[in-house]
């Protein structure tokens, strides 16, 4: 008996209904991401010990170390998600993922908590983060272009900012707001690069990993709105 295995295809290749459906899973993931996250934020917000630990870990060297955990740790999940089409191991990868974003974000959550108003801070922060989440996403899905241009733009920044926070790390100066508000213009480029990607990158059965790299730029944005925020206090 043969056993036909489903066919693999580009997005751009896919009947109308069959994009529809491949969206709805990588927005269904995307959102269970994010719940995951809170999720674990508040069970890890309630250990003083591991509070303690990550606070510790936000001097100089140290959170060198950290960043670069969770580069790797980013990059991992990626690319295992991205070589195995086990749904079981991408969704383990995932939320390996997800768990990494959850203890990186234990800081500045937990400082933000400290300040006045801190929850309804938080809370704003996100809803905006959502809404130019939604924005951006809305753009590249109204206008249909292709925004893989934006890679090479992308690519210095980022290593331009890397540069920028090793420095801040190892010589102890703050690099302010307008550092936060170039992050999210960064941010914002990643979402409509990522979002392109889901037509022109990814095949039909590959919405975990199209799930992941629009998850971490939506954290990279909240991470920097929230710093937005949390400035004006």
């Amino acid at each position: 008996m043969n056993i036909q295995t489903p066919q693999i295809l580009p997005v751009s290749a896919l009947s109308e209904v069959e994009k529809v459906a491949f969206y709805k899973k990588t927005y269904a993931h995307v959102a269970g991401g994010v719940l995951a996250f809170f999720i674990a934020e508040y069970v890890l917000l309630q250990s003083d010990t591991i509070i303690d630990f990550m606070l510790s870990m936000t001097q100089g060297w140290r959170w060198l170390i950290m960043l670069g955990g969770f580069m790797f740790m980013t990059n991992y999940a990626e690319s295992t998600a991205l070589k195995t089409t086990d749904k079981n191991k991408q969704l383990l990868a995932f939320g390996l993922y997800v768990l990494a974003e959850a203890l990186i974000f234990i800081p500045l959550i937990y400082m933000a908590m400290m300040m006045t108003d801190g929850i309804n801070l938080i809370n704003q922060a996100a809803i905006v983060t959502l809404a130019l989440f939604g924005g951006l996403s809305a753009v590249v899905f109204v206008t249909k272009k292709d925004f893989s241009f934006l890679r090479a733009g992308l690519t210095v920044g980022f290593f331009i900012a890397m540069g920028l926070i090793i420095a801040g790390a190892l010589f102890g100066f703050d690099l302010g707001l307008w550092f936060s508000v170039g992050m999210c213009v960064l941010a914002a480029g990643s979402i409509l690069h990522q979002t392109s990607n889901l037509v022109h990158k990814y095949s039909n059965d590959q919405y975990i990993p199209a799930a992941i790299g629009l998850f971490a730029s939506l954290m990279l944005l909240f991470w920097y709105v929230l710093q937005i925020f949390m400035s004006r206090d």
